[in-house]
């Protein structure tokens, strides 16, 4: 007896040995520098949290691929301690003009709990192909003297608190470009925001796992970066509208900055709120999602927009000269609401209830109404979205992913699509709540 118990208790030693520690988190600072056919990575430094706020189940596993990959493994052992998807501003550069002709260099933070003992860190990056095309392994030792403890005492309120982390999903909102004397007025939209976000499902019916807490670092000056109309600003982040030369398209380049704000809360997922009354934003996966908040059409594009940073839905609106190449014929997306037919059996063939594909005539008359609407520049006759939405079938209809071919979307009009609709379509749907397990529920 006394033997079989020394063994269980070795055995208990040599899973806690190569456990994470929850009470803390490791920060990981990365440049990616490459071009259109070129990437690599470089670690910057590392830094220490309080706390942990990421999942705590599901560590040896993924629910989505995204563009890039981090794994921490135990150093001795080699068990996966945790690994986490996400996607890159810089993976999405490669795909434009300019990434052909140009070398550039973008910041990556990717958070991982602290392990206990020393353990090995490998990132990943894949093409659009999935191919794998950079990776870069480096130790840990959560003993090094180097590993700086980040502190950040910005003005913060918590928004949504149902419950401590270890049970919950933390979103943090950051102000950008709000002056200290526009405090008051980002957590009031940070509120308005929140409400945004819950009054869609399943947010709304799954709101006891997340929280939200807002922080507010000081911008210089109020308002973004305009750079189409040669308006500049002094801001906490630095973020800009044209983003590779797209006017709507509003990004921060500062990465490092974004995450030196959260430093005093507990935080998995971002949300930058910019103070402008400019349309536009932009949501990379498992990174940040920033939008305007004074706009008219902020509430939708909040929204939208979440949808990219949290569940990694893909845009299924389309414009053919957008990119260059985004999606291929022979390959199927990673994005759980947009297919190629290359593996439709994963995607929502069990959900299609009549077979069907939009025609090549009504993609002509798609695009003919949306020169027709862009020319009056206005917006359509008001229409009953929620009655419409009730009578679409999921099916199978051309034209997403910016592609007109070749990839098709699950219903006529979603939120990843236009604005009006009133929600998430069924798969988009299914596809978040989904995510909102993954990262809650232990899976089989």
């Amino acid at each position: 007896m006394k033997k079989t118990a020394l063994v269980i208790l070795a055995l208990l030693g040599a899973i806690c040995a190569s456990a994470a520690d929850y009470s803390k988190t490791l920060r990981l600072d990365y440049i990616l520098t490459g071009t259109a056919k070129e990437s690599s990575i470089s670690l910057v430094k590392m830094k220490s949290l309080d706390g942990w706020a990421g999942r705590r189940v599901n560590m040896d596993k993924l629910l989505l691929d995204g563009n890039g990959r981090v794994i921490l493994k135990d150093a001795e052992s080699g068990k996966v301690l945790y690994i986490n998807s996400f996607s890159t501003l810089f993976r999405e550069w490669q795909n434009s003009e300019e990434a052909t002709r140009v070398r550039k260099s973008f910041e990556c933070v990717l958070l991982v709990p602290m392990p206990e003992r020393k353990a090995e860190v490998t990132v990943e990056l894949y093409n659009d192909r999935a191919e794998k095309v950079a990776e870069y392994t480096h130790g840990v030792d959560p003993q090094d003297i180097l590993i700086q403890k980040a502190v950040c005492n910005y003005p913060s309120e918590y928004i949504l608190r149902s419950g401590d982390s270890s049970d919950c999903i933390d979103i943090a909102f950051v102000g950008e470009g709000y002056t200290a004397d526009e405090a008051g007025k980002f957590f009031e939209e940070c509120r308005f925001a929140t409400e945004c976000i819950l009054s869609h499902e399943p947010f709304a019916s799954m709101k006891e796992r997340f929280n939200f807490v807002a922080v507010a670092p000081p911008s210089q000056e109020s308002g973004v970066s305009i750079p189409h109309e040669g308006i500049w600003k002094n801001t906490a982040l630095s973020s800009h509208f044209d983003t590779f030369y797209s006017e709507r398209y509003l990004t921060t380049l500062n990465i490092f900055d974004l995450h030196n704000a959260l430093a005093g809360v507990p935080y998995e997922h971002i949300i930058i709120l910019a103070n402008t009354d400019t349309y536009g934003g932009g949501g990379i996966y498992n990174s940040y999602m920033l939008s305007s908040t004074r706009h008219k059409d902020s509430k939708p594009v909040i929204v939208h927009e979440f949808g990219h940073s949290f569940a990694g839905l893909a845009d299924e609106y389309f414009y053919d000269d957008q990119y260059e190449q985004f999606y291929f014929s022979d390959v199927e997306p990673w994005e759980p609401n947009i297919t190629t037919l290359v593996d439709f059996e994963s995607k929502w063939k069990d959900m299609v209830e009549e077979e069907g594909i939009v025609t090549k005539a009504d993609q002509a008359a798609q695009k003919q109404a949306e020169r027709e609407k862009a020319a009056k520049k206005g917006r359509p006759q008001a229409k009953d979205w929620a009655k419409e939405v009730k009578g679409y079938k999921v099916g199978l209809y051309e034209g997403a992913g910016y592609l007109s071919e070749g990839v098709y979307r699950p219903v006529p009009e979603c939120r990843m699509k236009i604005n009006e609709v009133p929600g998430f379509c069924p798969v988009c749907e299914r596809a978040i709540r989904r995510l909102i397990n993954y990262n809650t529920i232990e899976q089989d």
